[in-house]
């Protein structure tokens, strides 16, 4: 006797509306029940009617009649499911490794390695081989060998100046006293020269699916464009920063007129009764420790601000130390990721729209002075700096004055 097509019929409406809420499991036991309910030829009439695969019915059926179905909370019997790659090719695992080894990077000892080739290519080594895998087995595999995609990291350091560990405390015992006593400490920097314009910016945003902003097929400088300079000026004390965009050069006339800039906007406001300021920076640049000019301008701002400046400079390579790097700086990246600078307007904006969860606060304002280079600090004006106004530490007088 044939299956009740009327009955199955019948249900066709039913289950299309029933097995869409049902997880993978349910739906199999579904579909299996109402195939041994319309008798003989059941299951290929349920797989017809219900658009499902007959060997879904069919092992539904087989479930419910032998009385072996996954237990609770589980949709698949134990061991059930399609078997792995790698547990059908027992050969897949190590032909992995073996064509991974040239490429491999890192650190033998490390629990984490990563590889430069990308999944497709060794997908299809693997294929010629002998093989045959997708890229998405290819993910799995390397992720459950313990292998990760990840970029550089900066370090390594060059020739290490064997004051440095002491010049790192010298800075933090002086950050701690001016902070105990309520004065101002900043750290400052140069963030990287931006092109203004179309240009790509790495990462990426949240858009539209296909529709991601157009930019130029290059980066070549446009004769016609601009640069902006941001310079920071981060608060430890207010956690907040600062950031003058320059448009010209990075000089150190630009330097201390960015410090002048934030102690106006912020510092005067924020530290009313300070009578004197902390100025932590890197050894190179605009405000190097060799730079005469940097020191001649900073004079210049502590005669008209009142303020007694102290210089610190990290030592030479340890940059990366610096507060602003990792306080403002990367946090500024992350929020133009992906977002073309295409004016002034919108590098001002979008810096100034950075914050964090920690209560980080940015200003950021436009400078569009002009700050040739080449300006020159004779042995004559540094004699008189040196014997009328700095006044260098007994500790590393190079870097702390």
């Amino acid at each position: 006797m044939g299956a009740d097509t009327d009955f199955v019929g019948r249900m066709g409406p039913e289950l299309e509306v029933l097995l869409p809420q049902l997880d993978e499991r349910s739906r199999r036991l579904v579909l299996g029940a109402v195939a041994r309910a319309a008798g003989d030829g059941g299951i290929t009439a349920v797989a017809k009617a219900a658009g499902a695969s007959w060997q879904t019915v069919a092992n539904g059926a087989a479930e419910l009649a032998s009385g072996d179905a996954a237990g609770p909370g589980r949709v698949r019997r134990p061991g059930g499911g399609r078997k792995k790659l790698e547990e059908h090719d027992r050969g897949l695992i190590p032909a992995l490794r073996e064509l991974l080894e040239a490429s491999t990077r890192g650190d033998p000892m490390s629990l984490i390695t990563w590889t430069t080739l990308s999944v497709r290519d060794i997908a299809a080594a693997l294929t010629a081989a002998g093989h045959p895998c997708a890229k998405n087995a290819v993910l799995r595999m390397l992720h459950g060998q313990g292998f990760s995609t990840q970029g550089n990291s900066r370090t390594v350091e060059g020739k290490r100046h064997p004051d440095r560990d002491a010049q790192f405390r010298y800075i933090n015992d002086a950050a701690k006293e001016f902070l105990a006593a309520g004065d101002p400490v900043i750290s400052i920097d140069t963030k990287k020269k931006e092109q203004v314009g179309l240009y790509a910016q790495k990462g990426t945003e949240w858009r539209a699916k296909g529709d991601p902003r157009r930019v130029r097929d290059h980066d070549f400088p446009d004769p016609g464009g601009g640069k902006a300079i941001p310079y920071g000026v981060y608060d430890l004390g207010d956690n907040s920063g600062f950031v003058n965009v320059g448009t010209d050069h990075d000089t150190a006339q630009f330097a201390v007129e960015s410090v002048r800039r934030w102690w106006d906007a912020r510092g005067r406001d924020r530290y009313p009764h300070a009578a004197r300021l902390l100025v932590t920076c890197d050894a190179g640049g605009s405000n190097g420790y060799r730079a005469r000019a940097w020191k001649a301008e900073l004079a210049r701002l502590a005669a008209r601000t009142g303020l007694e400046i102290t210089v610190c400079h990290f030592a030479p390579g340890t940059s990366k130390w610096n507060k602003i790097e990792h306080r403002l700086f990367c946090h500024i990246t992350r929020t133009w990721r992906g977002r073309p600078l295409t004016s002034y307007e919108i590098v001002v904006n979008t810096i100034a729209a950075t914050a964090t969860a920690t209560g980080l606060t940015v200003t950021a304002v436009l400078d569009a002075g002009r700050y040739p280079c080449g300006a020159e600090i004779t042995d004559a004006q540094m004699k008189q700096l040196e014997d009328r106004v700095i006044a260098r530490h007994g500790f590393h007088g190079d870097w702390n004055l």
